[in-house]
């Protein structure tokens, strides 16, 4: 496996792990400042409103898997299309939400040679 598809792999379990355990500056290290987020219905948002997103989830319990299908890098830019499965369970025993889905995702190679996400296209929905 090439390089900067190992360090593309890794980021992407990085930030599930960090996601899980509720460690918003880990997962905010691994975007670009300038990051774009799409959600169906709603505006494209960027970083700020991430983080304020993130941190609502304080009272949540996250799990959550990815099986990445597709990574295509393309000098300093990659894509990658992703399956996402995430439970999101209140930590006050309130019932559990499932979404599953597809993403679609642009990572930029900084000059330091780290990936960040810099676009990213989120299509999961609830699972019944």
């Amino acid at each position: 496996m090439p390089d900067d598809e190992r360090a593309i792999r890794e980021l992407v379990q990085t930030w599930l792990a960090a996601s899980q355990k509720g460690d918003l500056q880990t997962v905010l290290g691994l975007m670009a400042d300038d990051v774009i987020f799409m959600l169906p219905s709603q505006n494209p948002f960027g970083k700020e409103a991430f983080a304020a997103s993130f941190k609502g989830l304080k009272g949540v319990r996250l799990e959550m898997s990815s099986d990445i299908k597709e990574i295509k890098v393309l000098a300093d830019w990659a894509y990658l299309r992703n399956y996402l499965e995430v439970t999101m369970t209140p930590r006050d025993g309130g019932a559990s939400v499932r979404r599953s889905g597809y993403t679609l995702t642009v990572l930029r190679k900084e000059s330091d040679g780290r990936w960040l996400l810099a676009r990213d296209a989120n299509l999961l929905a609830p699972q019944t």
